[in-house]
């Protein structure tokens, strides 16, 4: 039985801020907490009690601290070794935390962030869903778009946010053939129109950018099943719409997925695909993010998310970007607990669709337009083994430069992403795995580009502009009166877990 993170949680006293096994975002089968997992979370809790105690806090709020937010870091390091920079005194003075951190203003551009409005989507037992193979029961506790905005904007230290799709099929028409909006069009857990309206709401409360959104459509997502081919009046027809009406600044793929219930999935180098790139081309639309790896969602589709296909993808489109979600990890390292060497190597950190990936790149030094994101592969890495983590990351900066990994975190699934955002301000690389595979420890500047001027090349996007308008920015506002008020982050994550952990 899966159960939320978060009830798991508060029904065993837990009230981490940093996730203390790995959750699933629905794209795998929660494992179970190991026991190096568990080791830490103990530590979190006597090391938490002890200090709240001493400081004269009650332990909630002192894990809702910089000093709450340091202890965890310190726990995993007693367990894991020297994975995050962190010193004893930041886990009992407030201040010790922010002076490390007082140079470093970072423009943080999330490129995978999702939310369901909390609506009648069905995200529980969406067709797509059951398709995927689970047996889910329908849960009313949906991901909120009030809730989105209050976790990305409110309690983390996100500049900027892509809305990013989950695969759904927009209804053109009715049965009259009247062309349909906004809600009567549908689209499953997270549509175009929605993400769309979405960001031009955020965008206006904050009287400023704060989000782009991107565009669900697939070449497979209208199809003639007459003539087993793709309907292109339909799919142009969708893709003006997305571009000129929904002003996307991407599209996002699910290679593994058939919404349009063609029968099949699509790759990123076949004759579909490349009418689509040629087309996106006319309407300047020259983005895709692809999700590649975690393929267990689709038992008859999975082997499409594979990144084998990025390959001749980019080098025959050398004027297209392709932004490759999850670093094309695959889901094997959960099944069981990376004990099956055909999926990693825990002595090279080789793991597998992730090595694909690299080796693209290996074999094509020239290729440029390739760019491997972190969501759900860092996040989930340093949660489950932190040393994978530094050899993923590791390998994604060496093969393919710290100028082509991108940040993301695959939010809302995890609660707030300030955890995720604090783990990478203090993650570092090992001398020894540096000196042994070729490493490059992970400098501000190093990390300043991974954690959004990268992004911003992508999509268009001045950092420095996103700065400046910051002090009149609404949101900003909101979160000075937000915390003025008392309002303190949530340590949880909305993901799932076993219940019998």
């Amino acid at each position: 039985m899966w159960i939320r993170k978060v009830t798991r949680d508060r029904a065993k006293g837990v009230d981490s801020p940093v996730p203390t096994q790995v959750v699933s975002n629905e794209e795998f089968t929660p494992r179970r907490q190991n026991e190096a997992q568990k080791r830490v979370e103990h530590l979190i809790g006597s090391m938490a009690t002890e200090r709240a105690a001493k400081l004269g806090l009650d332990r909630k709020s002192f894990l809702r601290s910089a000093m709450g937010m340091a202890t965890c870091f310190y726990a995993s390091n007693q367990v894991y070794g020297e994975v995050f920079e962190v010193d004893e005194a930041e886990t009992w003075e407030q201040a010790a935390s922010e002076d490390r951190f007082s140079k470093t203003d970072y423009f943080i551009m999330d490129v995978q962030a999702h939310f369901t409005n909390g609506y009648a989507l069905g995200f529980r037992d969406n067709e797509i869903i059951r398709g995927m193979g689970f047996k889910l029961s329908e849960d009313k506790e949906a991901y909120s778009y009030k809730n989105f905005v209050k976790e990305m904007f409110l309690d983390s230290e996100t500049s900027m946010v892509v809305i990013s799709g989950v695969p759904g099929r927009e209804v053109d028409k009715n049965d009259a053939g009247t062309k349909l909006e906004g809600r009567a069009r549908g689209g499953g857990i997270l549509p175009s129109w929605l993400m769309s309206e979405a960001s031009r709401e955020i965008n206006r409360l904050a009287d400023s950018q704060r989000a782009v959104c991107q565009g669900n459509l697939a070449p497979n997502h209208y199809w003639d099943k007459s003539a087993n081919k793709m309907d292109r009046t339909a799919l142009l027809d969708q893709m003006d719409r997305e571009v000129k009406q929904y002003g996307i600044k991407s599209w996002k793929w699910y290679c593994h997925t058939d919404p349009g219930k063609s029968g099949g999935g699509f790759q990123l180098d076949d004759e579909n695909a490349a009418f689509f790139y040629g087309e996106s081309r006319k309407r300047g639309i020259k983005l895709f993010s692809v999700h590649k790896g975690y393929s267990y969602q689709s038992k008859t589709l999975g082997h499409l998310a594979n990144p084998k296909d990025v390959e001749k993808a980019a080098l025959e489109n050398p004027d297209l970007t392709f932004v490759i979600y999850h670093s094309a990890l695959e889901h094997g390292p959960f099944e069981p607990q990376f004990k099956d060497l055909k999926t990693i190597d825990p002595a090279t950190g080789d793991m597998t669709w992730h090595n694909i990936l690299m080796d693209i790149k290996r074999r094509n030094p020239k290729i440029n337009n390739v760019y491997p994101e972190l969501g759900s592969f860092f996040n989930v890495l340093v949660i489950a083994n932190p040393i994978l983590a530094m050899h993923g990351v590791g390998k994604n900066i060496k093969t393919y430069g710290v100028d082509h990994v991108i940040w993301g975190t695959d939010c809302l699934w995890w609660g707030s992403p300030q955890w995720c955002i604090d783990a990478f301000k203090r993650f570092q690389i090992s001398d020894e795995l540096c000196e042994r595979f070729g490493y490059s420890k992970l400098t501000r500047e190093d990390k300043a580009k991974i954690f959004g001027l990268n992004a911003a090349k992508l999509y268009g996007i001045d950092p420095k502009a996103k700065r400046k308008g910051m002090p009149a920015d609404a949101l900003d506002k909101l979160k000075v009166a937000y915390s003025e008020a008392g309002g303190q982050r949530e340590n949880a994550a909305y993901g799932w877990v076993r219940a019998d952990d």
